[in-house]
C-alpha cells in the first residue's frame, strides 16, 4: 500500500523553477461509502446496513452542527469548521453578509500527534509510503488522473 505519483515538468517560462521536474499525488480510483461499509463490515461486528444508517446520518448532524458555528471533531479522524471567503467593505456600519459573504466553505484539519520528540504526525499520513506510478514518468506524466 502506497499513495502513487507521477512526475510533471514545469513548464512556466516565468518561473525559476522552470524546467525542474516535481511529483503530484495520483488517485487512482475512489471509493464510495458503499463500499466503506463493505470494509468496516469484515472487521468488524457491526452490519453494512448498521455502518450505512450511522454515516447517513453523521452527514446530517454534521451539517447542522457546522451550521451552527460550530467545530466537529471527529477523535482519531480529525476537526470540521466551516470557513468564509468575503470581499472588503468601506466600513464595519457597511458590511452585510448578502453583499460581502461570497462563499462558505468547508475547512478540514487532519487530527495531528506530538510523537517523543515533539514533532507533529497527522494521523492519515503517519507511516505513508510513496511510490511512481508505472508509466508515471512519461512526458503525459502516465495515465491516471492526478489530483491537482
Amino acid at each position: 500500500m502506497a499513495v502513487q505519483y507521477k512526475l510533471y515538468q514545469n513548464n512556466n517560462s516565468r518561473s525559476k523553477q522552470f524546467g525542474k521536474w516535481y511529483a503530484r499525488a495520483v488517485m487512482v480510483d475512489t471509493v464510495d461509502t458503499n463500499r466503506l461499509a463493505e470494509q468496516i463490515e469484515a472487521n468488524c461486528t457491526v452490519k453494512r446496513a448498521d455502518v450505512l444508517a450511522v454515516l447517513s446520518e453523521l452527514v446530517v448532524v454534521m451539517k447542522q452542527e457546522l451550521q451552527s458555528s460550530k467545530r466537529v471533531k471527529l477523535d482519531h479522524f480529525g476537526t470540521f469548521k466551516l470557513g468564509l471567503a468575503t470581499g472588503p467593505s468601506p466600513s464595519a456600519k457597511e458590511f452585510t453578509a448578502a453583499q460581502n459573504v461570497k462563499d462558505i466553505h468547508v475547512l478540514f484539519q487532519p487530527e495531528l500527534h506530538i510523537d517523543k520528540n515533539g514533532r507533529r504526525t497527522k494521523s492519515f499520513i503517519d507511516g505513508c509510503k510513496v511510490s511512481e506510478l508505472p508509466g508515471g514518468n512519461a512526458k503525459d506524466g502516465g495515465d491516471a488522473k492526478a489530483d491537482e
